[in-house]
């Protein structure tokens, strides 16, 4: 008698936390790069 692991909960697992990591770190880019846009116009206003 054998008992199987179920791999899947591990899979999914992984694949979550990837897709969940890129999606924070695009949307961290992306208010980076807005928060540096308005410094650049702010900049030349002055």
């Amino acid at each position: 008698m054998r008992e199987g692991l179920d791999h899947w909960p591990f899979i999914l697992a992984s694949y979550a936390l990837t897709i969940g990591g890129t999606l924070l770190l695009v949307a961290q880019s992306w208010l980076s790069m807005k928060q540096a846009e308005a410094r650049r116009e702010r900049s030349r206003d002055r």
